[in-house]
């Protein structure tokens, strides 16, 4: 397994895989009309017609006609139904394509000069995380960079931390061979990663033919620990180290990659993962020097 390390500076690596034009994601039409994209978003919502209506200024008679195909609907009141319907951005462009507009939304690599603030930012949260580990995952769960604290834990699992491969953190907790095997409660953190994966799944087909490849984890059971959340416990030599995830995404994204971005937190959970993970980053400190 390889994982791709990334603090302030970018790395060659990544600048190579993500060297594409800006682009907006091309899908063929939907077979859905525009119409009944919006009442099933608005039904996922738990939002009455007179509830979108209301939130819009739009009439509650015309988002009737237009979700039953009886009216048309103009590029700015469609704009703002997805956006209080908060839609994913990949979604509302295949909204614009079904109601016959152009989509709105671009989706950028990540070292095209738009997103230069995005890269410089990840770099600094990535950078500031140490000694705590923290990785950059997209949509399909990829990662797409991480800190050095994150090679330094798995240099205490055993784990060989090579640079510049890809590596799906969703295919190496659930591989038998993969970083899973390390977690302790591996069971909960497996059950718990692919009902999240499920869910996320309906909006990206790469990650929905992932989960088809993978061996779905066995029924989590009744979790033993008191903690109010659920703590990822990884074995290695100097003892069981704890960590919670938080999670840090960009707001308001106008972008669909810098949307499907979001940064994972590995906090440690108790004083002697704290130690252990400080002592190794100054450890490593102290060979740059």
């Amino acid at each position: 397994m390889t994982w791709e390390v990334m603090d302030t500076s970018h790395k060659d690596g990544q600048s190579r895989r993500m060297s594409q034009p800006l682009f907006h994601h091309a899908h063929p039409a939907s077979a859905l009309p525009a119409g009944q994209h919006l009442r099933l978003l608005r039904r996922q919502a738990g939002l009455s017609q007179l509830d979108l209506a209301l939130m819009t200024g739009t009439s509650q008679r015309h988002l009737s006609c237009v979700e039953t195909g009886r009216a048309n609907i103009g590029p700015d009141t469609l704009h703002a139904l997805l956006a209080a319907l908060d839609a994913p951005l990949e979604q509302r462009n295949e909204v614009f394509l079904a109601a016959g507009y152009a989509p709105r939304y671009a989706a950028s690599p990540l070292d095209a000069p738009a997103l230069e603030m995005v890269q410089s930012a990840i770099g600094h949260i990535l950078q500031a995380n140490n000694p705590a580990p923290a990785i950059v995952i997209d949509r399909n769960w990829d990662i797409t960079a991480s800190n050095t604290s994150v090679g330094l834990l798995l240099a205490m699992v055993g784990v060989a931390a090579d640079e510049g491969a890809n590596l799906n953190l969703l295919e190496t907790l659930m591989h038998p061979d993969g970083l899973g095997s390390h977690i302790v409660n591996a069971r909960e953190v497996r059950a718990a990663a692919w009902q999240r994966a499920s869910r996320e799944a309906a909006g990206s087909p790469a990650l929905a033919r992932l989960l088809r490849e993978l061996p779905a984890p066995e029924d989590p059971g009744t979790h033993p620990d008191a903690s109010p959340v659920l703590l990822t416990r990884v074995s290695t030599a100097q003892g069981e180290l704890r960590f919670l995830s938080t999670f840090t995404t960009f707001g308001m994204p106008m972008d669909i990659t810098v949307e499907s971005l979001r940064i994972e937190h590995l906090v440690p959970a108790d004083a002697l993962t704290w130690e252990r993970m400080r002592m190794a980053f100054e450890a490593w400190l102290a060979t740059q020097s």
